[in-house]
């Protein structure tokens, strides 16, 4: 697939290079307004996603639509989602001060003061944007492969420059993002999202409670991604009894997964967590051995959700 991210200095009419870009190339279109809109609809909340969050969100966006079209992606900070793509143009429209003052005196029917005014206004708030989304205040060269300059260019010009290298990188004639390549991208992406609570519309779960660990709230989340019902801690199992037949100790699964029939008992990395559970197992299948128990560690969710064919099931 192709993915050419555009992106400028406030004031260098970037969007107006992305979409003749987008029409010279026959390439989709998205920006951040659409990527919004987006948002909206496939994680049903009108509330902006948390800034951490933010770059996950995008990149899961462009992983589906890159199955059915080639993308011109004008926003800040597109650079950094190309990274996952495997056809990738990254360009950064930059130009003086002096003539981005005079872009938005025309753009925007100000006054050079009043210009000047806003454009100092456009790259704070475009630094704070940068540094709470993606950690760092400025975009540097060295991610870029194309740096145009607005001052003796203009944007059809410019446009023209990202069709020819986009051309000669042979982006035009690749296919697009295959189901498994998009299937694969999205569990990292909705395993990152699961950690800010971010989750698509219309839950399955059948039984929440107050979660005794994060870990498990966000295996839940995960879950709730590929629309698999589940409930929390819905049984105990005596696994060990006093001569009078007195429950000494019982074992609580963390989840079970009604369409599966599979109990999941999630753990840590802590060694000695790891074998007082593993002991608890071993108990509950040689008791009852037709109970289905799955150990994960939370490298492991992948494990389960490409094991039981979810990551094709569900477009989020």
């Amino acid at each position: 697939m192709a993915l050419i991210a555009v992106s400028g200095h406030p004031g260098c009419r970037f969007e107006e290079v992305a979409r003749f870009a987008a029409q010279r190339l026959g390439f989709e279109l998205l920006t951040q307004a659409r990527i919004r809109d987006l948002a909206g609809e496939e994680f049903g909340s009108s509330e902006p996603a948390p800034d951490k969050a933010y770059s996950s969100l995008v990149t899961s966006i462009l992983a589906r639509l890159a199955t059915e079209h080639h993308i011109v992606y004008c926003a800040a900070g597109g650079e950094l989602q190309a990274r996952h793509f495997p056809g990738m143009l990254r360009v950064h429209v930059v130009a003086p001060e002096s003539v981005r003052i005079g872009n938005l005196m025309l753009d925007n029917r100000l006054e050079r003061p009043a210009a000047r005014k806003l454009l100092l206004e456009l790259e704070a708030a475009d630094r704070a944007d940068r540094k709470a989304k993606f950690g760092k205040a400025r975009a540097t060269a060295d991610l870029f492969d194309l740096v145009l300059s607005s001052e003796s260019l203009g944007s059809e010009q410019m446009a023209e420059l990202i069709e020819t290298a986009a051309r000669c990188a042979g982006l035009a004639e690749r296919g697009l993002l295959s189901p498994a390549a998009e299937a694969q991208l999205q569990f990292q992406m909705r395993l990152k999202l699961a950690r800010h609570g971010i989750v698509p519309p219309g839950k399955v779960t059948l039984r929440k409670k107050i979660f005794a660990h994060q870990s498990e709230e966000m295996f839940a989340n995960l879950l709730d991604f590929y629309r698999i019902a589940w409930e929390y801690e819905p049984r105990s199992f005596p696994i060990q009894y006093d001569p009078d037949g007195s429950v000494l100790e019982a074992f609580t699964p963390d989840f079970y997964l009604p369409e599966f029939d599979l109990y999941v008992e999630l753990t840590t990395m802590k060694q000695s967590l790891v074998t007082k559970k593993n002991r608890k197992v071993r108990l509950l299948r040689e008791l009852y051995p037709r109970v289905n128990i799955q150990v994960f560690y939370q490298k492991d969710f992948e494990n389960l959700i490409f094991k039981y064919g979810l990551a094709g099931q569900v477009r989020a």
